[in-house]
């Protein structure tokens, strides 16, 4: 049964009825009296509320303090209407009216005076009228006015402090038992494919805290060459978890398992299931297929509370009970949360201590809950009181007791703001600032100063994080995942424990409706939610229903993931929070929810302009825009909406300006991008004076910003804004001012707590003193120059002592970082890019010795690209990606040569003039010592594969026996397989070949009967060959083959050896995956490529037949292959077929034979007649589409259809007969292969 958390309901209710605003605008005009008597009334109910919710266990008190909860939503909706009519007389002494004009006004809710007057009374007289009744039901019930001490902080310490001890508590009461684990993980798997160990024990006792230690120890990420974590939780979603594990959004299940594959295809890994509840042995044979594709020596770790869970994944293998913590450690988590790690100070507290710990039953969530309750209470008498509630803790019951205990505890203010938590799913990754505005927009706190009401709600996370209610708080990278930046700040995420969620879900019933995969049907038509969280691309049509009955009170509805078209929401009068879908118009009427205190448009593809009507939601709060791409403006009233307090804008890269008078939104704190317009109408910079702008803001269209107007803007003042971008115009010919770029700069001067700061196309001759001031810039954390083309002057980085990330860009006049070794030291950097600086020539002006040039000690990342001049390296120990791209081969030489290739797991070079190739014996390194390299790709650099002698010097590759991924593109000087150099390469498993526009093939064999060549690359998985043009023949393919993707080879001959072609009586191409035992040059006869599940090949216009292809495949793209005649092969796994443009392809017949087929493409191929596909499979299809294939006999499909119809599948065959291909659209482009080449393209060069 739901619980009852009304106080601050009432509180909140009592502030909105005093509010001045009321009284200012006199909208209340002859209602005083009744206004007055409800202030009364709510004030005699919040002496008493606590007591009475104590005894809401009462049947009388539950039904007493349910329609008192009802009651007060009802009347908070009353006074927000009253607020928002004072906000809109405001408005229009300001005159919106005048400026929107009668069409615009028309859109306002009914606002004369005499109407809103009478029609507001009536509401209020029934308010009034309830609440009475309520008051004198009330003192019947004889309810004591209790007083709530307010908690304690005295023996609090700081949060940081708090986490490295329970840290350090956390590795040393687990050390033997994960040491016992990573043993038997890093023993065990490398004696077989796959092995799969659960890690049992009941919630709370800290199994994914265990798999998190497992999954960090240095052992393991040495071992495993790929680690991931999924939290699974109660839905095991095939689907998502394969796109969880692959870090995409794939939602076709049989394409994400593809992905899978891909990504795992020949790796060591170890990959972590956390929280697995579903017992459903088939869905983890069909996910476990997939991970069986990994290397040998692989792992998944799983968690879970079922021992019959653990049963079904294991296999009748072991699985490892997580053991209790022991006394002493228990005993130290609670001393360190309620004493500051100190030992209590009294026998008599030590004797409690004691006690409690014996009630936590080894379970250390229970001890984190225990020892924050504990910490709050400030005399012996509330220890003892909290140690007499923990009674009713025992081993049966566990700590879910102890955990509402800890709930109970809170702070009224703190239940709600928690117990609205209830709306996500469990295990879902929440955003920090995204919650905390859900939070203000449903009003959960009454703030005494509405300056400070953001800095309120901070505090309540952070003391509902502190008492472990929110757990796994983390920074995530700003970097999206195309590689752009999306936001100048980290973002701050959080989970709840499922436990905690639990309490969440108890104490809210049916007021939170979380909708996703396996939700309740029947939750959908209790109709009395206030909150909702819907993943709409799960639900379907039973939704729209859902919504058509719910209750007009929702308050926060939160549609993600979905393309489907929203249902309109004008309804829902008491709105608050809102996400909607993608849309291309509003699905309400602003004055129909004129409450609405927060609207997420973010990442919505489709908005090109918001409706103007928007200016109207006077009480909104939070408008994210963020990175709507299309979006051109925004409403002109937006100066109107006075409430305003947060507006993102980061990301809309189309804005062409910002609406007049930004200035007059007061509690404007948020503005994430604002861009300078030349047009009249526009806001100037001057209106930031004002604003108290807080976290980050991105400056555009500085061109047009005078001296005058960037000094008014008072960046300075501005002490709560720590990510600043500063950015001009590339276009030149827009520059009303070109001579002032200096001078404006100069009058933008941020704080001197600013962590972050970008500078881009500035065209100043030189930076103002504060940017080299390092007094201004002591706090600086990240640096971007980027395209300050003119700029002669620079900071000196060296002395930014807390710089971690440097971004130099386009700076044509930079010749060095820093002036001399003395200085030349970057303590704190760990990220360093270096692209198109065409003078830069030395790391350091004055250089010393060899020990005074260790200028980079914490350095990981670093790229160089395009800097012609520099021809040195620094010295960086710690380093582990570098990327390098020049014209001549100058640092690409010095990387082979030096010992970076010995520490890094990351390297990519592109030389693109490789003219003069170095003698092979420059290029050999110490044999001895193996290098660490796991993924190499190499443009150009040709001095890799000299012409001459005819095999590359072996002494470079047999350092890289641990290479996985290599990749090579534009080698001019490879003409023939390096034969030998694979020889070495025995642990690679992916490979890629492109723009090779003089390979041919394998090194012709001498004159002698007898040589035979050997299978090479024993363990590779991924082959993928791109536009090499002269290629005729690829070397002997391993059976390990899972994967194989050939494009724009138009001389291709064979895919296979020819040798073998000719043995297997072959003219082309066979295929295989999933190979450890290898044999030299004899392959089975059938199937040379077993283990082959995806293969691709696009314009091979020499290839003539398919044949043999193995039952192992399940996805074949063939696409404008002119010359291929025939498909065959034993194809009893095939899911997915897709030709195109093959016009001499007659047959499909093995392919349309297997009984997994479910999607089938046929396109634009003239010739193909037969297509053998039992009629009663074609209900089966998810797509089924024949275009453009005249010679094939279409009515039996045709008949076929008329009996199964196609409600529930995608047919396309109207156009079958047409002989035009100029009728229908192109088929696939290779970038758009779906199936078989997902992420073909050489996205890093």
């Amino acid at each position: 049964m739901a619980e009852f958390v009304i106080g601050p309901l009432i509180s909140l209710l009592k502030g909105k009825a005093s509010s001045y605003l009321l009284n200012q605008y006199k909208v209340m005009k002859g209602m005083e009296e009744q206004r007055g008597k409800l202030e009364r009334q709510l004030q005699a109910i919040l002496g008493i509320i606590k007591d009475a919710e104590m005894g809401s266990s009462r049947q009388e008190v539950s039904v007493w303090l349910k329609a008192l909860k009802k009651v007060s939503h009802e009347a908070i909706d009353v006074f927000d209407e009253f607020k928002y009519e004072a906000l809109r007389r405001e408005a229009k002494k300001k005159g919106q009216y005048t400026t929107l004009g009668f069409d615009t006004v028309k859109l306002f809710p009914s606002h004369n005076p005499i109407v809103f007057r009478h029609r507001m009374g009536k509401k209020l007289q029934r308010i009034v009228r309830t609440v009475g009744e309520l008051v004198a039901e009330m003192n019947a019930f004889g309810f004591k006015q209790l007083q709530q001490a307010p908690p304690s902080k005295l023996w609090r310490i700081t949060d940081s402090i708090m986490k490295d001890s329970e840290k350090d508590i956390v590795i040393r009461s687990r050390d033997d038992e994960k040491k016992k684990i990573v043993r038997i993980l890093i023993d065990r798997a490398s004696d077989e494919d796959l092995m799969v160990l659960p890690v049992v024990g009941m919630g709370g006792l800290g199994k994914t805290t265990f798999a998190q230690l497992i999954y960090d120890d240095p052992e393991i990420k040495k071992y495993f060459q790929f680690r991931r974590w999924c939290c699974v939780s109660d839905d095991f979603d095939v689907a998502r978890i394969a796109s969880d594990l692959c870090q995409t959004k794939e939602e076709n299940r049989e394409k994400a398992l593809q992905d899978l594959q891909k990504i795992v295809a020949g790796k060591r890994y170890l990959i972590v299931l956390d929280d697995v509840w579903d017992q459903d042995a088939d869905k983890w044979e069909k996910l476990k297929t997939c991970l069986k594709q990994g290397g040998k020596g692989s792992v998944v770790l799983t968690t879970t509370r079922k021992p019959e869970v653990a049963r079904v994944m294991a296999a009748g293998e072991a699985v490892h009970h997580l053991e209790k913590l022991e006394h002493k450690y228990i005993k130290e988590m609670i001393q360190s949360r309620a004493f500051s790690s100190k030992n209590p100070n009294t026998d008599e507290l030590g004797d409690i201590v004691n006690m409690v710990v014996d009630r936590c039953h080894g379970y250390p969530l229970a001890a984190k809950a225990f020892g924050s309750m504990l910490s709050t209470k400030t005399s012996m008498q509330e220890w003892k009181d909290v140690l007499t509630k923990s009674n009713i803790c025992n081993e049966k019951t566990e700590i879910l007791p102890i955990l509402k205990l800890s709930y109970d505890d809170l702070p009224s203010h703190m239940k709600q703001c928690f117990a609205f938590c209830a709306l996500f799913p469990k295990n879902h990754e929440i955003d920090v600032e995204d919650l905390i505005r859900l939070w203000m927009a449903n009003d959960f706190i009454s703030p005494q100063d509405e300056d400070r009401l953001e800095r309120e709600y901070v505090e309540i996370f952070e003391e509902l994080a502190w008492r472990s209610f929110f757990q796994d708080v983390n920074q995530t990278s700003p970097i999206g995942t195309h590689g752009k930046r999306e936001q100048l700040r980290h973002r701050t995420t959080c989970k709840i424990h499922d436990l905690m969620h639990d309490i969440a879900l108890s104490v809210m019933g049916e007021e939170c409706v979380t909708i996703v995969a396996g939700y309740d049907r029947k939750r959908l038509f209790s109709g009395s939610s206030r909150h909702i969280f819907a993943e709409y691309y799960k639900i379907g049509s039973d939704f729209d229903t859902f919504l058509k009955k719910q209750s007009p009170t929702l308050q926060t509805l939160l549609y993600v993931d979905s393309n489907r078209p929203m249902p309109c929401l004008s309804k829902f009068s008491s709105l608050r929070a809102l996400q909607p879908l993608i849309l291309k118009e509003l699905p309400f009427r602003p004055r129909h929810v004129q409450h609405l205190r927060y609207l997420n448009f973010s990442r919505n593809m489709e908005i090109e302009e918001l409706p103007e009507e928007i200016s109207i939601l006077y009480n909104l709060q939070t408008l994210n825009l963020s990175h709507c791409n299309d979006l051109r403006r925004l409403p002109k009233g937006m100066k109107y909406m006075a409430s305003l307090r947060h507006l993102y804008t980061n990301g809309c890269q189309s804005l062409e300006c910002m609406p007049p008078d930004l200035g007059q939104l007061a509690s404007l704190q948020t503005m994430t991008y604002f861009v300078v317009g030349a047009k009249p109408g526009c806001s100037t910079v001057k209106e930031l004076q004002n604003l108290n702008l807080h976290g980050e803001l991105e400056l555009c269209g500085l061109q047009y910003v005078s001296e005058e107007d960037a000094e008014a803007a008072t960046l300075g003042m501005k002490e709560k804004l720590t990510h600043l971008s500063l950015e001009w115009s590339g276009d030149h010919h827009e520059e009303p001012f070109p001579d002032c770029h200096k001078k404006v700069l100069d009058a933008l001067k941020p704080h001197d707590g600013l962590l972050m700061l970008r500078i881009v196309s500035y065209k100043g001759t030189g930076l103002p003193r504060w940017a080299t001031n390092l007094t201004v810039l002591k706090n600086l954390v990240e640096l971007h120059l980027v395209c300050c083309t003119m700029c002669e002057e620079f900071p000196l980085f060296c002395h930014l002592r807390a710089l971690q990330v440097l971004h130099l860009r386009r700076l044509d006049k930079l010749q060095y970082l820093c002036k001399d070794t003395v200085s030349a030291r970057f303590p704190e950097l760990r990220e360093l890019q270096l692209h198109d600086l065409e003078r830069l020539e030395r790391w350091v002006l004055a250089e010393g010795t060899e020990e005074e040039e260790l200028t980079f000690p914490l350095l990981r990342h670093l790229e160089i690209k395009n800097c012609p001049k520099l021809t040195t390296l620094p010295e960086a120990p710690k380093l582990q990606v570098l990327k390098v791209a020049e014209v001549k081969e100058h640092l690409s030489l010095l990387i082979v040569k030096s010992g970076y290739m010995f520490s890094l797991s990351e390297l990519e070079m592109s030389v693109s003039d490789t003219k003069a190739v170095p003698a092979s014996q420059d290029l050999q390194l110490c044999q001895d010592v193996e290098a660490t390299l796991s993924e190499m790709i190499l443009s150009g650099c040709d001095f890799f594969f000299p012409s001459s002698p005819p095999q590359p010097p072996i002494g470079i590759w047999n350092c890289f026996g641990q290479l996985i991924i290599l990749a090579i593109k534009s080698c001019d000087t490879l003409i023939y397989w390096p034969d030998q150099v694979f020889g070495s390469l025995v642990s690679l498993k992916q490979l890629r070949v492109a723009s090779c526009s003089k390979l041919i093939g394998p090194t012709p064999l001498k004159q002698d009967p007898t040589q035979l060549r050997y299978q090479l690359l024993p363990h590779l998985r991924n082959l993928s060959i791109f536009d090499c043009g002269r290629l005729r023949e690829l070397f002997i393919l391993p059976p390990s083959l899972t994967y194989i993707a050939i494009l724009n080879c138009s001389n291709l001959e064979f895919i296979l050896a020819k040798e073998d072609a000719e043995l297997e009586h072959l003219d082309r191409f066979t295929p295989s995956e999933h190979c450890n035992d290898l044999v030299s040059t004899s392959m089975p006869k059938q199937f040379p490529l077993p283990r082959l599940e995806c293969l691709a090949i696009c314009s091979c216009h020499k290839m003539e037949a398919l044949l043999y292809l193995p039952p192992s495949l399940e996805h074949l793209q063939i696409q404008s292959c002119h010359n291929l005649h025939t498909v065959s092969g034993q194809l009893d796994g095939l899911m997915g077929l897709y030709v195109a443009n093959c016009n001499k392809l007659e047959s499909l017949d093995s392919a349309g034979d297997s009984p997994l087929l479910e999607d089938l493409n046929v396109k634009h191929c003239k010739r193909l007649a037969s297509l053998s596909i039992g009629l009663y499979r074609y209900s089966q299809f998810r797509t089924f589409a024949i275009e453009y294939c005249p010679a094939m006999n279409m009515k039996p499909i045709y008949e076929r259809q008329q009996q199964v119809g196609s409600l529930e599948h995608r047919w396309n065959m109207s156009r079958a007969h047409s002989s035009d291909p100029a009728e229908g659209p192109k088929w696939r482009d290779p970038k758009s292969w779906k199936y078989a080449i997902p992420g073909h393209r050489y996205q890093r060069y």
